[in-house]
C-alpha cells in the first residue's frame, strides 16, 4: 500500500527559520523587521514571517550595477 499523505506547504516561518532562509543573523532580521522593511505576522506573542514577504524583501534588496 502506498503512502498517499500529502504534506501541506508551510506558510509561516519562525524568526530563526526566516533568518536561516535569508542567510542573515536573527539580530539582522529583527533590525530589518523593526525598521519596517520586512513585515511580520504576530499571533499572540509569537512572531512569524510569510515566505512571500521574504521573497519580496529579497527582490527589493537587489542592486543593478551599471
Amino acid at each position: 500500500m502506498q503512502n498517499t499523505t500529502q504534506t501541506t506547504p508551510r506558510l509561516l516561518l519562525t524568526p530563526r527559520e526566516a533568518a536561516q532562509t535569508l542567510a542573515i543573523s536573527p539580530r539582522k532580521l529583527w533590525e530589518v523587521t523593526k525598521s519596517g522593511g520586512l513585515p511580520c505576522v504576530r499571533i499572540g506573542r509569537a512572531v512569524r514571517y510569510e515566505i512571500t514577504d521574504l521573497q519580496t524583501w529579497i527582490s527589493s534588496q537587489k542592486e543593478v550595477s551599471l
